[in-house]
């Protein structure tokens, strides 16, 4: 079969293109601790660490409760969110205004107390999590006088997907101001959300009242993975961060009636971040309001 010339050319033509359009790009790197990529998956993460929310309670072998949990996830602001090659591009991190999961909770012998976490893969804004569990054990260790302290043991596995490098909205968009990357198709991005931690909780009973105050630490091995369409190449590099975040939490709950009980809680994580090359660190924590839900079962 012959084949003319210029048909030909042009179909070489094209495919060369095709080839080109499919080039994978990888710029791996294991980011500092201060670095603004390594804040804002922090920051990320810091939304979904698994505080006590309260005392361990004391639950009889093969009791158990439910909990719903609900956290506000702070608005950041445009200069926050200039995070991407060392603070130079904005990634578009305002999506889900609110973390959600439900928290099963049943006894185990010699008072220790077992936790299943998951959440849900609801889609909020192109965003959703991904498997995302967590597992914690813990036990009350001093009971006095309206007083008690409870010691965990707790991790978190799993991810959140969204098209966070190249949004949807201006994918394709010609204006350099507005796609200052050239994204030609929305990203698929993949964050993966592990850590692992401890924490005392110190509580006191009055009435139907309950106040406590929760200390933690935990390990963070967070991971980014790229997949966004540039150009006409397609990027996909990973992102590593590790660190060692303290927390702090404060709250109040309330048993409404023998089942039913609600709580509020103030939580309080510091972070550090350079948004400079030769700047100074300075602390732009994680601050944050959750609310649950608890039902009993006797």
């Amino acid at each position: 079969m012959r084949c003319v010339l210029s048909p030909c050319l042009l179909a070489l033509a094209l495919l060369g293109r095709a080839v080109l359009a499919q080039t994978i790009v990888h710029d791996d790197e294991h980011l500092a601790t201060d670095r603004p990529e390594a804040w804002a998956m922090n920051h990320v993460a810091a939304s979904t660490f698994l505080t006590a929310l309260g005392e361990s309670p004391a639950m009889a072998p093969g009791r158990w409760d439910i909990v719903l949990e609900a956290t506000v996830i702070p608005r950041l602001s445009d200069a926050q969110q200039q995070v991407g090659f060392r603070g130079f591009k904005k990634e578009d991190l305002n999506r889900s205004p609110v973390f959600g999961r439900a928290r099963l909770r049943f006894g185990l012998p010699a008072g220790w107390v077992a936790e299943v976490a998951y959440t849900p893969p609801l889609e909020i804004d192109g965003t959703r999590p991904r498997d995302l569990f967590a597992l914690a054990i813990g036990r009350r260790i001093v009971e006095r006088a309206g007083w008690t302290v409870s010691a965990r043991a707790f991790g978190q596995q799993g991810a959140a997907k969204g098209d966070i490098t190249c949004p949807a909205r201006i994918a394709g968009v010609a204006d350099r101001q507005e796609n200052p990357s050239g994204c030609v198709g929305a990203s698929d991005d993949r964050i993966e959300l592990d850590y692992y931690g401890v924490d005392l909780v110190a509580s006191r009973t009055a009435g139907r009242w309950r106040g406590y105050a929760d200390v933690g630490a935990i390990r963070t091995e967070l991971a980014v993975q790229v997949d966004a369409p540039v150009f006409d190449l397609r990027d996909r590099s990973r992102l590593t961060a590790r660190d060692v975040l303290p927390y702090l939490a404060l709250g109040a709950t309330y048993d409404i009636d023998a089942h039913w009980s609600a709580g509020v809680e103030g939580l309080y994580v510091p972070l550090v971040v350079k948004r400079e090359d030769g700047g100074e660190r300075e602390n732009d924590p994680f601050t944050t309001v959750r609310l649950q839900l608890r039902y009993r079962i006797d």
